[in-house]
């Protein structure tokens, strides 16, 4: 499923999306994009754990989406990557912003840039399995993995 709405999203959109294309961009437009990318990929995983309240579900979405959490979620997950991953994820982190997000020290937000940058990347060039896998492990190792 996941395959086919990211492969017909591209396709309608941008339809000559190649990993140099998407590894031109910005990194905070690829952060721009791995931030929606991450939040539904989290919200996914939340309504599958069972129904519940949209409070609820929106509370504990708000913890996992924050800067401080995804900077953790990079924590683990560091080790885990590749050289041109890694180089996605540094590219992010000091690209200069000129927001910061609430309740966040430079950082946590700096690394969560750097992680969204590189889901934004990972989506972008249509590898969805190392993307899922990636913000698998991460959620796992901050302890909100499958339950």
């Amino acid at each position: 499923m996941e395959e086919n709405l990211n492969r017909e999203t591209i396709r309608q959109f941008v339809p000559g999306m190649t990993e140099e294309t998407a590894g031109s961009y910005s990194p905070l437009v690829l952060a721009f994009t791995g931030d929606a990318v991450y939040e539904l990929a989290v919200r996914t995983m939340l309504v599958c754990r069972g129904n519940a309240r949209p409070a609820a579900l929106n509370a504990r979405k708000a913890r996992l989406v924050k800067a401080s959490a995804q900077s953790s979620v990079m924590e683990v997950i560091e080790g885990l990557l590749t050289e041109e991953e890694e180089a996605v994820y540094r590219r992010g982190r000091n690209a200069k912003s000129y927001t910061m997000a609430k309740n966040a020290t430079v950082g946590d937000y700096r690394r969560a840039t750097g992680f969204e940058a590189l889901i934004g990347y990972l989506y972008l060039c249509g590898r969805m399995e190392r993307m899922f896998f990636l913000i698998e492990e991460g959620l796992k190792g901050i302890g909100e993995g499958e339950k």
